[in-house]
């Protein structure tokens, strides 16, 4: 017996294409799998992106009703933000599709089922939209930087952030941020890093934040 939604949302010619190009990057990338018989199955949902083109996201509404909710705390945005002043030099660093590089439990796979045109599919990394996938996240980060949160880093599910109090500092600082990153196997999206600035955006909005005593 299926259980969740299964009627499919008919797509527009350009969405037609956007779901059909990133199921086969999925599929490529190894983190999606053909699958029969599922006992849940979720629709697609296209979301449009600042560049205009799709997104393609999962519609887990009713998997989430079914699942108990992961208490595990997130970090307060204004205690992470008032953790960089007094810092002379920062990094700001961003998991490239930071939830697909946790692996999602081999039984329950299938939970995350997905229909499109193409056919069924589930996820066999952690997919976005997932009820506890945040807490998931924050909860790897928090043991795989056990050592540098507080002293000289934060971080906040996929963002990071490397502080130095001194310029001087900053290369072993982030010598030793890159060293915990590649024993994890953890991905970087370049495009969404900058590293060495003196102030910068903090999980990509608001203004940007400063040290203290700079003009």
């Amino acid at each position: 017996m299926q259980t969740g939604s299964t009627e499919k949302e008919k797509l527009q010619p350009g969405k037609e294409c956007s779901d059909k190009e990133e199921v086969s990057k999925l599929l490529a990338a190894g983190s999606i799998r053909e699958v029969k018989y599922p006992e849940w199955v979720a629709n697609v949902v296209l979301v449009k992106k600042k560049n205009n083109q799709w997104r393609m996201c999962v519609d887990f509404t009713d998997l989430n009703k079914a699942c108990p909710k992961d208490s595990f705390p997130l970090p307060r945005i204004d205690q992470l933000v008032d953790a960089t002043a007094g810092h002379e030099t920062l990094s700001f660093m961003d998991a490239y599709s930071g939830y697909n590089q946790i692996k999602m439990h081999r039984p329950d796979e299938e939970k995350t089922a997905f229909t499109t045109d193409q056919g069924l599919y589930c996820y066999r990394v952690m997919p976005f939209g997932l009820k506890n996938a945040g807490a998931t996240y924050q909860r790897l980060v928090n043991k795989m930087f056990a050592r540098q949160i507080g002293r000289n880093m934060e971080v906040y599910v996929d963002d990071m952030l490397t502080k130095s109090i001194t310029a001087d500092k900053h290369a072993n600082d982030l010598r030793e941020t890159f060293d915990v990153l590649v024993k994890y196997g953890m991905k970087l999206n370049p495009a969404k890093c900058v590293f060495g600035v003196p102030s910068g955006r903090f999980l990509g909005s608001g203004e940007p934040k400063r040290n203290r005593g700079e003009p």
